[in-house]
């Protein structure tokens, strides 16, 4: 499903980008072309009026004058004296067509009201400049001494075309290099997007899974001791009465836990800050968990500092909540003549509750993974009070209060759960 969804996410998103993408190019070429061209018929423009105004100081034309001006300006000119072609016609014929040239005549004639052909006496110099087709063309009639001198300017817009038809080329070429770098991007941006969620779901599955499984136990228990209680004597009945309640019990212990995470998942758990004698709180939970200890015949001890600690803003029972789950956790691996302690200090900036055991310990790849759901550190024992969720809710508890909880080798062996609580 996700893979499939990658793919139609990364083919979406490179559509859209696309199609932003050659939009926008088009507009700037559209503008980019408008500026070349408007460029080119300024450019033609002023090396029309270069042209005439030289044709309109000189008595004498040079021929190498007209060569020059041709080769700098990209143009070709016709010049007539009186309407009699220059020896430079014959000696350099034009290579633009006659064709061009008498439309140009026609076209100055026809709409822009100069007709070089029978203008007459003039005594000013008079100028046309438009576009013909292919060709930017300029006519002119210079009065001169004895009579006029009519002129044809041709720019070709073979050069300006090849540079608008280069300019385009360049641009697709850049738009095709963009649109596969964005490919690749929306590849693997989509890929890292729909990660978290691939792993969210992934978890979920293995959250039902493991949730079930830990549901159907204790409800194949209550089942079977129903079935077996309305087979047995009467004076059976207690002792699978006993049992219906004691997984009854456990049932209860664990949707109430699932339902904790639910509230940590959807932001919803709260937590009801106050001012807190945490040395008080250590006190208290000692002395509640001392006989359990003596029960299981663990050596339980509680290190306070000697002066008095002023009070932590926090929710008191959620932080005794923590410490609960992590003393029951040293209790079910502790082995018998065990050692656990709980201590408190305080620096500059927090406070530090810990909980230390001489059990078993935790592998250094597991420290970081016993604070997901569902995981027991030794896959091996089953114990029906812990279901691999405590750990999780006291990290959640923790986060709330904006602390930490990490966990440490016990010197000698054993695990350490140090809870850190902002001043």
């Amino acid at each position: 499903m996700f893979r499939k969804l990658h793919i139609e996410m990364t083919i979406f998103s490179t559509l859209i980008t696309s199609a932003i993408l050659i939009a926008m190019t088009l507009v700037c070429l559209f503008i980019a072309e408008k500026g070349t061209r408007e460029n080119s018929y300024t450019t033609f423009s002023n090396n029309v009026n270069s042209c005439i105004t030289h044709l309109e100081s000189q008595v004498v034309l040079s021929h190498q004058w007209i060569l020059q001006a041709e080769k700098a300006y990209g143009v070709k000119m016709k010049i007539k004296d009186n309407g009699n072609s220059l020896f430079f016609d014959k000696l350099n014929p034009a290579q633009e067509s006659e064709a061009a040239f008498h439309k140009a005549i026609a076209i100055s004639r026809d709409t822009q009201g100069l007709d070089l052909e029978s203008a007459g006496r003039t005594y000013v110099t008079k100028t046309t400049i438009f576009k013909m087709g292919d060709y930017y063309a300029s006519t002119a009639v210079i009065p001169k001494t004895e009579g006029n001198m009519s002129v044809i300017i041709l720019y070709p817009l073979r050069t300006l075309e090849q540079q608008i038809k280069s300019q385009r080329t360049s641009f697709f070429l850049a738009v095709a290099a963009a649109i596969i770098a964005l490919s690749i991007f929306s590849w693997f941006f989509t890929k890292k997007m729909l990660r978290p969620l691939e792993v969210s779901r992934r978890k979920q599955t293995e959250f039902i899974a493991s949730a079930s499984h830990e549901l159907r136990s204790p409800l194949t228990v209550i089942l079977s001791s129903i079935q077996a209680m309305e087979q047995a004597a009467q004076e059976d009945t207690p002792r699978f009465t006993s049992a219906i309640k004691k997984e009854g019990d456990r049932m209860a212990r664990l949707v109430n836990d699932m339902l904790s995470l639910a509230n940590a998942d959807n932001r919803s758990w709260s937590i009801l800050l106050s001012p807190c004698e945490l040395d008080t709180l250590l006190l208290d939970t000692y002395e509640k968990y001392e006989p359990l200890m003596k029960e299981k015949n663990l050596h339980f001890s509680i290190q306070l500092p000697d002066s008095p600690l002023e009070p932590c803003r926090c929710d008191s029972s959620r932080i005794a909540q923590v410490l609960g789950i992590l003393l029951d956790n040293s209790i079910s691996y502790v082995p018998t003549g065990g050692e656990i302690s709980l201590s408190l200090s305080l620096d500059v900036k927090a406070f530090h509750l810990t909980v230390a055991d001489n059990g078993p310990g935790i592998p250094d790849k597991d420290k970081t993974t016993v604070f997901q759901r569902f995981y027991r550190a030794d896959s091996s024992r089953n114990d029906k009070q812990h279901f691999g969720l405590g750990l999780c809710i006291a990290q959640e508890i923790i986060h709330l209060h904006k602390g930490d909880i990490c966990i440490t080798d016990t010197p000698g062996g054993g695990a350490t759960f140090t809870i850190t609580l902002p001043k």
